[in-house]
């Protein structure tokens, strides 16, 4: 039965619990066992280089595409694009998000393992939208580049902020400020949500509020930040008059008010409330959010 990505993305912490299991028969069963991981890599590692080595460019472009197997290219210094290439890469695949919350990303260098971004655009101010674009970026630069050591931004001066760049002091804050612990969940069902329609699910113990307005997919928490009811019965409308991009909104059915879908979830007219959004992204070709387990409940 074919293993799910997040089976393999823990691989390397059973291995190492396996080998500090056997490190309690002794320092030479130790031995031994990493002795056999070696030749096990080593043997996989000369049957990949094969493989690369036969592979036409179309087959290696799909290996390069598969995240599982560009990993593995990685570890064997077999992968054919350099760090920069893969970090530029994996930006591109999670602009569109970052666009749907009002935000972008510009790579300014890879230098000496770190990974100096530029954050732009504009999260009306919105902590719970730094938190996604956090997620998001992270996420996607470190599964591109895992040998890099960390991501730096560049930070804005008081002119730019007012132009509306991303405030970076909230951006690299809140993820790690609670003792991390985000994972990212796949829920393929969410692709059933159909043009127009809003669903509601439960993932990982946290009810979610989903919805698609053309091509694209949004997912907030299920509370109305107004009235603090649930928005469950909420319903994705077109405001007239307000520019498209605006014009998609959440009404909630409780106390009336209006969520931009394009704005991370802000308030439309009066008021400075926000919907919570969370992350959603294809990974692995699934489907996913970011939240803090594992377990997915579609709400009945």
């Amino acid at each position: 039965m074919e293993q799910s990505a997040d089976y393999w993305r823990g691989a390397g912490e059973r291995i190492e619990t396996l080998l500090q299991a056997n490190a309690g028969a002794g320092p030479v069963a130790r031995d031994r066992a990493e002795q056999l991981v070696r030749e096990v890599v080593q043997l996989y590692g000369a049957a990949l280089e094969r493989t690369v080595a036969l592979a036409d460019p179309a087959t290696m472009d799909a290996m390069v595409r598969d995240d599982l197997v560009s990993s593995l290219l990685l570890v064997h210094g077999l992968h054919p694009h350099d760090v920069e290439t893969r970090v530029r890469t994996a930006l591109d695949s999670v602009r569109p998000y970052l666009g749907s919350h009002g935000g972008d990303v510009e790579l300014i260098e890879v230098a000496d393992g770190v990974v100096r971004l530029r954050l732009l655009g504009s999260c009306n101010s919105c902590p719970s939208s730094s938190v996604t674009l956090e997620t998001a970026v992270q996420d996607a630069v470190q599964a591109a580049a895992p040998e890099t050591t960390g991501i730096d931004v560049e930070t804005p001066d008081s002119h730019e902020l007012k132009s509306g760049v991303i405030s970076v002091e909230s951006l690299f804050s809140h993820v790690h400020a609670d003792g991390g612990g985000t994972h990212w969940v796949e829920v393929p069902e969410f692709a059933e949500v159909e043009v127009g329609e809003v669903a509601g699910f439960r993932v990982s113990g946290t009810d979610l509020l989903v919805c698609r307005s053309g091509d694209d997919l949004y997912a907030y928490r299920d509370r109305c930040p107004v009235c603090e009811h649930s928005m469950a019965g909420a319903v994705l409308e077109r405001m007239m008059g307000r520019p498209a991009r605006d014009a998609a909104v959440l009404t909630c059915p409780t106390c009336s008010a209006h969520f931009s879908v394009y704005g991370a979830g802000a308030r439309v007219g009066t008021g400075s409330e926000h919907l919570a959004p969370v992350p959603v992204l294809i990974r692995d070709g699934v489907l996913s959010v970011a939240l803090a387990d594992d377990s997915v409940i579609p709400v009945t």
